[in-house]
């Protein structure tokens, strides 16, 4: 007799200890000064959360990237020829200041010490973001970061040229410091053996075309945190930029850098609440349960559990 009452649940749920003993063997091979390079500017991780939750996540990225090799081998198998090997992509999504750059950085540093992909890229999607002439020309300078602030029409090109094998893509380039595409200048993707493919719009399905950027990815994770543990980040940031890269004469914040703590924290509340809760609740938080993992956070920035989706 068959049981239809049970609840299916399309993930499985791990705490952080039971998802540190799924390491093994798997060897640390970050240093203390490694990850101080690669954690962002309001973030505190460890040493002993690179080992017990990016390790594992590491080792499974790795079994799947073997895999995927392997299938590739099968399929020159049948087709009794040498085909040219693509790179396996990694998506990696969340709300602006959840931490998913960190995130992106600290596996990517993992996975190039993997003796079977040493050559793992990193790219953002902000590079993809139309340059900031032309989101004035379409009155969209308050909706950057928002779906229709990107060229998805380039990027999926260009994830089109890595999945094909194509030797040689570029991307644009984004600076922070200026708030707009450096003009003239490239990231170069030469058939690396893993991609990252970080930013807030990876998972989401625009209306305008029938090809999603999710559909070039092998595998992809959401990065999480309670809107609060969010928001408090995004204050505490902008806070901290005022002596660093607002202050700088060249930067497109530079008028924030003078703001008294009380004036910062108004300031980036409503920027925050005006832009980028919005965007999270309408185009970022729905794409979650697209993701084949979830990271979820807590108030420390920490990892508190994991989330594998079912295959």
């Amino acid at each position: 007799m068959i049981h239809t009452n049970k609840k299916y649940l399309p993930y499985i749920q791990f705490n952080k200890e039971e998802w540190a003993s799924l390491r093994f063997n798997t060897p640390l091979t970050l240093t203390q000064s490694d990850l101080e390079e690669l954690v962002g500017l309001n973030e505190k991780i460890s040493i002993k959360e690179v080992s017990e939750i990016y390790l594992p996540l590491t080792r499974l990225i790795n079994l799947n990237v073997i895999a995927s090799q392997q299938l590739h081998s099968v399929t020159d198998t049948f087709l009794g020829a040498n085909t040219r090997k693509v790179p396996y992509i990694i998506g990696i999504a969340g709300s602006v200041a959840v931490g998913k750059s960190t995130t992106a950085r600290i596996i990517q540093a993992l996975l190039s010490r993997w003796p079977n992909h040493p050559k793992v890229d990193l790219v953002t999607t902000d590079g993809f973001l139309f340059p900031n002439l032309v989101l004035k020309e379409k009155g969209l300078m308050e909706r950057k970061g928002f779906p229709e602030s990107y060229n998805i029409k380039r990027l999926i090109n260009f994830l089109a040229k890595i999945k094909s094998g194509e030797m040689k893509v570029t991307a644009p380039i984004y600076s922070h410091l200026i708030y707009d595409i450096v003009p003239d200048e490239f990231l170069e993707i030469n058939q690396p053996d893993i991609v990252i493919v970080e930013g807030i719009n990876v998972l989401q399905t625009p209306q305008n075309t029938n090809v999603f950027v999710s559909d070039f990815f092998d595998l992809s994770i959401y990065v999480d945190a309670s809107e609060s543990n969010i928001t408090n980040w995004y204050v505490e940031r902008f806070k901290l930029l005022r002596n660093t890269a607002f202050s700088n004469p060249e930067s497109f914040f530079k008028r924030y850098a003078s703001l008294s703590d009380q004036e910062a924290e108004k300031t980036a509340l409503h920027i925050w609440r005006k832009i980028n809760k919005v965007n999270l609740d309408q185009n970022i938080k729905p794409t979650m349960n697209r993701a084949d993992i979830i990271l979820q956070k807590d108030v420390n920035h920490s990892i508190s559990s994991i989330r594998l989706k079912r295959k």
